[in-house]
Parts: C-alpha cells; sequence; structure tokens
C-alpha cells in the first residue's frame, strides 16, 4: 500500500491556495497542518481547508514540535527560504520551496547543502514549466517535430504596473517595494521554463526597464541567450498595451498573456497569445495542434505535487530539484548583471 504523506503548509497568503487546492487533489497526500505569522490569514486559511484550529501554528519551530509530517511545502516570500529550509532538513523533513529559490546564489547553496546532509529531498515550486502549453511544446519537441532548433522567440504580455497607483488594492502589495521585479518574480518561472525547452545556456544579454511610476523595480526588458548553434530571445513587459483587446477591469489582476515561437530546421512551433498551438511547415501550411490552450495555474500545481509525491516513492530525481535549481537562479542573476554592467555575462560565472 503506497504511503500517505503527510503535508504541513507554511504561508498561508495569495498564492497558498493553489497548493492547499493541490494537495487536496491527490490521493497520495494530505495536509496535516498549516503555518503563518500572521493569525488571520491563518485562521481564514484553516477555515477554509477545514483544518482544525489545533493543527495551525504560528511559527515552522511549532509546528515541527508539535505535528507529525513528513514534508515541509513553504510558501512564502525568497527572504524567509534559508531559515525554513535548514530548519525543515534538520528536522528530517522532505521539502517543496517556493520560487523564487533564493535571494542569492550563496543562499540557495547553503539551502541545497543543508538538505544533502541531513539526506532529505528538496524540490523547488517552479510551476511554469507544468503549464499545459509548454508540457506540449516539450512533446513536440522531443517526438522531434521541428528537428534540430535553432532559435526561440518567447513573449510575456501584461497592462499591469502601470495600474498599480497608490491606494489600489492588489494581490501582492509587495510588488510596488520589491527592488527586483520583472526578472526575478517572474524571472526564476521563465528561466527555468527556458532550460526545460532549450537546455543551458553559455551567454546570455539583458536590458531592464521601469516604466510604471508606481513601482521600485523594472517591469520590463529584453533578454537574448545562446548556446552552440542556438539563440533565443525573451521580450518581457508587464507595462505594455499590446496584447490589449478592449477595456481594462478597475481590479487590478495580473492578465499574463505568452507568445513563443521555436525555429527548428523542419517546421516552427507557434504558440499564439490566444493559446493555440500550431506547427508551420516549409510549405506555409499551419497544423493545429491544439486549438486552444491556457496558462492553467491551478492545474498546473496538481501536476508538480502529483510529481513531487511519486518522486518521493519511487527515489527518482525531482525535475526541478534545489541542485538544479541553481541553474535557473545563475540565469536569473547573470541577467541582472548583464543589465547593471550593459555586457554579457556567463551564466555558469553565477554558479
Amino acid at each position: 500500500m503506497s504511503k500517505l504523506w503527510r503535508v504541513g503548509v507554511v504561508g498561508t497568503g495569495y498564492w497558498s491556495e493553489h497548493h492547499l487546492n493541490a494537495w487536496n487533489a491527490i490521493p497520495g497526500a494530505r495536509v496535516a497542518a498549516l503555518c503563518n505569522r500572521s493569525p488571520d490569514k491563518l485562521a481564514a486559511r484553516a477555515a477554509q481547508f477545514g483544518i482544525p484550529a489545533e493543527r495551525t501554528y504560528a511559527s515552522l519551530d511549532d509546528m515541527l514540535a508539535a505535528d507529525e509530517i513528513d514534508v515541509v511545502d513553504i510558501v512564502t516570500g525568497p527572504e524567509t527560504h534559508l531559515e525554513l529550509v535548514v530548519k525543515a532538513a534538520r528536522a528530517g523533513k522532505h521539502i517543496m520551496c517556493q520560487k523564487p529559490f533564493a535571494a542569492s546564489m550563496d543562499e540557495a547553496k547553503a539551502m541545497v547543502a543543508a538538505a544533502e546532509a541531513a539526506g532529505v529531498r528538496l524540490m523547488v515550486t517552479e510551476n511554469w514549466r507544468w503549464l499545459e502549453p509548454n508540457r506540449l511544446i516539450r512533446q513536440l519537441l522531443d517526438e522531434g517535430a521541428v528537428g534540430q532548433v535553432r532559435m526561440a522567440r518567447y513573449t510575456h504580455t501584461d497592462f499591469y504596473t502601470p495600474r498599480m497607483a497608490p491606494g489600489k488594492a492588489l494581490p501582492q502589495p509587495f510588488f510596488r517595494e520589491m527592488p527586483r521585479l520583472l526578472f526575478y518574480e517572474m524571472g526564476a518561472h521563465w528561466f527555468d521554463t527556458w532550460r526545460f525547452l532549450f537546455g543551458e545556456s553559455d551567454r546570455l544579454y539583458a536590458q531592464m526597464l521601469r516604466v510604471s511610476p508606481h513601482i521600485a523595480g523594472e517591469d520590463s526588458g529584453i533578454v537574448t541567450l545562446s548556446s552552440g548553434s542556438f539563440a533565443g530571445l525573451m521580450d518581457m513587459s508587464w507595462a505594455t498595451r499590446g496584447a490589449l483587446d478592449g477595456p481594462v477591469e478597475d481590479a487590478v489582476r495580473p492578465a499574463h498573456r505568452e507568445q513563443l515561437i521555436v525555429e527548428g530546421e523542419l517546421a516552427t512551433i507557434k504558440l499564439y497569445r490566444s493559446g493555440r498551438l500550431a506547427l508551420i511547415g516549409d510549405d506555409g501550411a499551419e497544423r493545429t495542434v491544439r486549438e486552444r490552450t491556457v496558462l492553467d495555474h491551478a492545474a498546473s500545481h496538481v501536476r508538480l505535487q502529483t510529481h513531487f509525491i511519486d518522486r518521493l516513492n519511487d527515489g527518482a530525481p525531482f525535475e526541478t530539484e534545489g541542485a538544479d535549481n541553481l541553474r535557473t537562479l545563475a540565469l536569473m542573476f547573470a541577467a541582472y548583471e548583464s543589465a547593471r554592467t550593459h555586457l554579457p555575462v556567463s551564466p555558469a560565472d553565477m554558479l
């Protein structure tokens, strides 16, 4: 009979709902405890998901001391990860940790080392690679649908940060104060997905820009990446009207749209902003692979967290092992270094 993995979730803020819904959808897992330093947020999530008050805790120390759990799921900001991961590892718990994994490479390496020393498993919660369109594109590449990949153009658009005026309610109000925003908060997703689809990059060049007056960090940028005979471009913005097709709603929420074009020796993959996925051959004919895909965040967490449980059961590597995520962070920090120096950077130099 398969083991039932008892999960303690640390952090009950905005994104925790996706984690909790996913755990409830996985037969081999059960949420056994919740932890948050905010009593109101903790009580609200506990009531929403039927967690008894006696299994809610104000600190990870209290949760580790009082409740029998096998897994710690960390859904907090990166500035808290080092302390929480080290404590969970030393307590012998397997760990799933939100992205961005760490605020620095040194912190990331320390967390990986702590998990290895304690003999526990550590996976970074990178759900973007688990989104429906990205899994389908990876499948097409694995099937050889385009042959050797030559070039990729990845675009992310939203008209988000210019609407973050003071006084406007935001799902994550701390976005306004983050000194590194777009390529930190979202870059962890994008660079992980880039590696998932196209492998490692030898060289990177980045330009970043702050458009909105309501934020401290950057909200637009372009990154070029290359390796061998492959080259690619990321064109990312939370401050563009380019994909708007009507009035924006008054509530300030993200409305992300993505487009990806993958050029291969045999064919081209095209993911439209509408979600349509197609293959284009030398004759110019376009074959629809999927009429509509979506950035299905909730379902992506079920896939991701099922993968986590499956790999705990069979001992095989996680797709986003803590040690593997060091290379994703190397791309992210290389992008900031390149934008600072206006020079190309080798991600390997960040490791």
